[in-house]
């Protein structure tokens, strides 16, 4: 099966490749990006594939069955839905796209086209949460009526003054960087419920001017003094749905030294906390006593191992028909999960969907 690779950025070489290098069914025909140093870097370090900038020459080769879009958000949508009419089956990196109309038009494109689009929700595929899934699932937490959901980081906007902080390329801060996998996460192991009201609350407050923000770390590169940061750096807010009450707290920055990424399941019988990308503990009762059980995975928590899962998953797919917990259907829910908390926070009111 032959793919191309569409955006040759950190995501792609960090995961998507190497993944797809490790998949004996495969072959990567082409590395596109509009950087071109960026697309023949990947030819001479991988030693396959044709460097080429314009992603529509991908599109236009009969032989390519899929292709991995691993650009800027803006992107998302654009490429996803020129893929689908040219035929061809598409993962697509998270989120779906910048906004929430723009992931419908996604979803009309896989509908009329038939092909696979799948959204890079790569959590989906970890063993760990899996296992959190199978036992809430079977019933041994009982009813799930809570949910808390912490991603929070001590001064670490990326990249400030970059794509990550500039609303019209990534369509929005730190919810839509980070939380959109911790709401996937809650989402999947609590069987996608029906959302029916949303209120929140977002904070720009700290990296504005650009050049006076103190941090402690900056993945996606140094400060741009000239850049632009339009984008939440904070968010909160409580989300009603037809299964548990959820709510949250997220910053990539904030004035507390402390970083706090996990998840709280909340039941009548139980209770479990993820520790993001970590472990989990499960907390119940047993013979009159209080339980405290923790699990560990030969394979754990990382990131790493589920990303070959996906990749695997994704090509296996292709080839049955078989329809993914990431497929586009499913992911439209947290799409409209996101879009609704934007709207909340910026109208400074409860939104309620039908």
């Amino acid at each position: 099966m032959k793919i191309g690779i569409i955006g040759c950025g950190n995501i792609a070489n960090a995961f998507h490749i190497p993944c797809y290098l490790k998949n004996g069914k495969v072959e990567i025909k082409y590395f596109c990006d509009i950087l071109p140093e960026r697309a023949e870097n990947a030819v001479k370090k991988y030693g396959c594939g044709i460097a080429v900038t314009d992603y529509k020459a991908v599109l236009a080769d009969s032989e390519i069955e899929a292709v991995s879009i691993c650009t800027p958000n803006k992107m998302h949508s654009v490429i996803a839905i020129d893929a689908l009419k040219a035929g061809k089956n598409v993962l697509c990196e998270k989120p779906a796209a910048r906004v929430y109309s723009e992931a419908l038009e996604m979803q009309k494109a896989q509908h009329e086209s038939g092909k696979v689009l799948n959204i890079g929700v790569v959590n989906r595929f970890n063993t760990g949460i899996n296992k959190i899934k199978q036992i809430i699932d079977s019933g041994e937490l009982g009813e799930i009526y809570q949910v808390y959901v912490s991603f929070r980081a001590y001064r670490s906007i990326p990249g400030l003054g970059g794509d990550f902080t500039n609303k019209a390329v990534a369509g929005g801060g730190v919810l839509i960087d980070w939380g959109v996998h911790y709401f996937d996460i809650v989402m999947y192991c609590c069987s996608d419920p029906k959302i029916k009201t949303v209120s929140s609350e977002q904070f720009k407050k700290l990296g504005n001017p650009i050049d006076e923000y103190v941090y402690v770390n900056m993945w996606a590169g140094p400060p741009k003094a000239d850049g632009v940061n339009d984008v939440e750096e904070g968010i909160t807010g409580l989300i009603r749905t037809e299964g548990p009450v959820i709510t949250f707290n997220g910053a990539w920055a904030q004035n507390i030294g402390e970083g706090e990424t996990y998840i709280d399941f909340i039941g009548t019988k139980g209770g479990i906390r993820l520790n993001y990308a970590k472990d989990f503990v499960m907390y119940s009762t047993k013979s009159g006593m209080l339980t405290k059980t923790t699990f560990q995975m030969n394979e754990g928590m990382e990131f790493g191992p589920m990303f070959q899962n996906e990749i695997n998953s994704f090509v296996e797919c292709i080839e049955t028909g078989k329809t993914l917990p990431s497929h586009i259907d499913t992911n439209i829910i947290t799409a409209q999960m996101l879009d609704a908390i934007y709207r909340s926070a910026e109208e400074h009111r409860e939104i309620k969907l039908d």
